[in-house]
């Protein structure tokens, strides 16, 4: 499904009219805004969690998935390549993982 919806952001960046698009108007906005955006809904995701409410922390991990494959699109990072970075990590503690990246 993430393969999916980058191709569809792709080609909203590519093809589609910002008065028609959201994500034409997020990629007219620039990378700032859409960093915004991965944001706000990452802490909409993050109250949600708070709240337990398993339907809006769906909904919200949605919106957030949705903006950060918007993000990855704007930076020239596929999903692929994200897959490619949690490959590297299977199987290392998560506690070593993090070290790792302070030297």
């Amino acid at each position: 499904m993430l393969d999916r919806l980058y191709n569809i952001i792709l080609s909203r960046r590519d093809q589609a009219d910002a008065a028609n698009s959201y994500v034409a108007q997020l990629f007219q906005k620039g990378r700032k805004k859409i960093a915004q955006k991965v944001g706000e809904e990452g802490v909409e995701t993050t109250i949600a969690a708070i709240r337990d409410d398993r339907a809006e922390i769906i909904s919200e991990s949605a919106d957030l998935l949705f903006h950060l494959s918007i993000l990855w699109a704007d930076a020239g990072i596929t999903p692929q390549d994200v897959d490619n970075e949690l490959r590297k990590r299977e199987g290392i503690s998560g506690i070593a993982e993090k070290q790792s990246r302070k030297d």
